[in-house]
């Protein structure tokens, strides 16, 4: 399970106000794909705890969040730095695509 969870109520604090870059992972329960991403994103949650918070967003249960940076499709990854998107991709992709589009946007 994942170590962050993200929702309207925190996302500010958690995500827009974080020292360290936030990866959200926008999903649903009910996506399949989503659902074959959730044990890649947990395992680099642990292993790129040190440089980057990763987390998941209900997009049913957070959908002001949702909203506000136009996730229109999920899975959505959007890579904040400093309170600001610096870069999304979408859809299912290996462990190896997502950990590079985390290391080439730090």
């Amino acid at each position: 399970m994942a170590k962050h969870t993200f929702n309207d109520e925190n996302f500010e604090a958690e995500v827009l106000q974080s020292n360290t870059p936030v990866l959200v992972d926008f999903f649903a329960s009910w996506c399949g794909p989503c659902q074959k991403m959730a044990p890649l994103v947990d395992e680099l949650s642990e292993e790129m705890a040190e440089r980057v918070k990763i987390g998941k967003l209900n997009v049913e249960e957070a959908q002001m969040s949702a909203g506000n940076f136009q996730v229109l499709s999920i899975p959505t990854f959007i890579l904040f730095k400093g309170g600001q998107p610096v870069a999304r991709t979408e859809g299912g992709q290996s462990k190896e695509a997502l950990q590079s589009f985390i290391e080439e946007n730090l």
